[in-house]
């Protein structure tokens, strides 16, 4: 299993230290680094800016949003990130949830996978190159059906530096995740839970059976996992720096009724603890909310505790389907961390 950071999206600025923690994940020898957007910073831009520092990680995206771009922006950006980085470039892709992309990208949300895979195979196109794009889906249509009339087919002008840049989708329902092995070189899950593994694979060989021609190989497939991992004196003291942000995405993001991030935990069996969690966020009672968060759920999707604590948690992760453990953390804990997954 390899390591690789998140570094996210931020709210107030860009995060202190940003540009020393990706040197430092760098030395430390972490495969990857990633970024993501929601509604402010964008995904793109920092790995421009943090990389051109780098020579050896990996830069990807976790996640740039489907909506804030179309497919053929999208593959414009990958492939220029491409040429600069020189071939580090992961595009991570993802639909987000309804409230983001109707009321913030202002585009419309109704079938998320159906328009994932137009959006896809256009990406595809464009970095193959082997002709000019002509698109005629339900969702996107090049040239544009309608309009002047005047669009024509076109080519990229640029040559991309691989054909194959890998495309990760973010997914968290089943048909998601099967559709991830279908059509994707990677799947980057949230809340991933080393108990859920048999199910995960399960959903995973559904999608490799139907696997697009011309991918590679279902054992080249990428697993990056985003995992909280806080170093602390004691179990619940760190989880205690988590709980919040379980909080959040349990019981804030996305509309009471449609938050798939909490669908991922209550099949991991907490959607009682979810429905106190969302009653007291939705009241506006985030303290409340984040006490609710069980000890129970943090264990199962995070590494929390001493490093001794820690250090008895990695077997079950490492026997999973997870390639890459993309750790969120205090940067300050990396060489730590780097050092306990050496000691295998």
């Amino acid at each position: 299993m390899r390591l690789g950071y998140y570094m996210g999206y931020w709210s107030a600025g860009p995060p202190v230290g940003a540009q020393e923690t990706v040197l430092a994940a760098e030395q430390l020898g972490f495969d990857s680094v990633w970024t993501a957007e929601a509604y402010g910073s964008d995904a793109l831009t920092p790995l421009a800016w943090w990389g051109s520092r780098t020579e050896r990680i990996r830069l990807g995206t976790a996640i740039a949003q489907l909506s804030a771009r179309t497919p053929t922006a999208a593959a414009m950006a990958a492939l220029t990130l491409d040429h600069l980085s020189g071939g580090r470039f992961v595009l991570g892709l993802g639909a987000s949830g309804p409230q983001v992309v109707e009321g913030w990208y202002g585009q419309p949300y109704p079938k998320p996978l159906a328009r994932t895979r137009e959006y896809v195979a256009i990406v595809r196109q464009v970095l193959a190159r082997e002709a000019p794009v002509t698109y005629d889906g339900e969702f996107f249509q090049l040239p544009l059906d309608g309009g002047t009339h005047l669009g024509k087919p076109l080519r990229s002008t640029v040559h991309p530096l691989r054909a194959d840049l890998p495309i990760h989708l973010a997914a968290e329902g089943p048909k998601n995740i099967a559709m991830s092995a279908e059509i994707a070189d990677g799947w980057l899950p949230m809340f991933y839970s080393p108990r859920m593994d048999d199910e995960y694979r399960a959903l995973l060989a559904e999608g490799f059976a139907v696997r697009q021609a011309g991918l590679s190989d279902p054992a080249e497939f990428e697993i990056t996992a985003a995992v909280p991992v806080v170093l602390g004196t004691d179990v619940e003291s760190a989880a205690d720096s988590i709980r919040p942000f379980v909080a959040l995405y349990a019981g804030g993001m996305g509309a009471k009724g449609a938050n798939f991030h909490r669908n991922v935990l209550d099949r991991l069996g907490y959607s009682d603890a979810c429905d106190e969690i969302q009653a007291h966020y939705l009241a506006g009672d985030k303290a409340r909310a984040a006490a609710a968060v069980p000890i129970e759920l943090i264990r199962d999707v995070a590494l929390v505790g001493t490093p001794d604590d820690i250090r008895a948690q990695l077997p079950a992760w490492r026997s999973t389907a997870v390639t890459t453990m993309l750790v969120q953390g205090d940067p300050r804990t990396l060489p730590t961390i780097a050092g306990l997954f050496a000691e295998d």
